[in-house]
């Protein structure tokens, strides 16, 4: 079990490391531009291509890994190597959510390039950091345990 990030512009990344060092799960933070990272991280700079972190994360993904994105379509793409995908407020990515987020992903495209939607995202809150946190933890406590029997 691995941890990737997608990482240009992830708010939770303190929190990764945190958890990963606590349970000693390898982290690989994929990124456009240089930035930063703890020595016992890998750092994978991609070239600055749209999609070059999404694209080197989805190649290198494995069942029981858990992928930290807010990029829907790479969500998508890591559910169907049977990865865990958590969002930075802590939203799991699952088979039965991914097909209604990639439609209101369009949906916001559409609104957006209409100019009837122009904000983004709200900040991370405290709260979003703790929701985070609490899926993090669930997600690795899950999958040690399927692997412990054996799927």
């Amino acid at each position: 079990m691995k941890i990737f990030i997608d990482a240009d512009g992830c708010p939770v990344k303190k929190e990764v490391y945190r958890v990963a060092q606590r349970y000693e799960l390898e982290v690989t933070l994929v990124a456009n531009a240089w930035m930063k990272t703890p020595d016992w991280t890998e750092f994978i700079l991609v070239n600055d291509d749209l999609d070059a972190a999404d694209n080197w994360i989805a190649e290198h993904v494995e069942e029981n890994d858990i992928v930290i994105t807010a990029d829907i379509p790479l969500a998508s793409r890591c559910l169907n190597k049977e990865a865990c995908v958590i969002g930075s407020r802590g939203r799991f990515f699952t088979d039965d959510n991914i097909g209604n987020a990639l439609a209101t992903r369009e949906l916001q495209s559409q609104l957006r390039d209409a100019g009837i939607m122009t904000k983004g995202p709200a900040p991370l809150q405290k709260k979003d950091r703790s929701k985070f946190l609490q899926s993090l933890d669930l997600a690795i406590q899950k999958i040690r345990r399927k692997i412990a029997k054996g799927e």
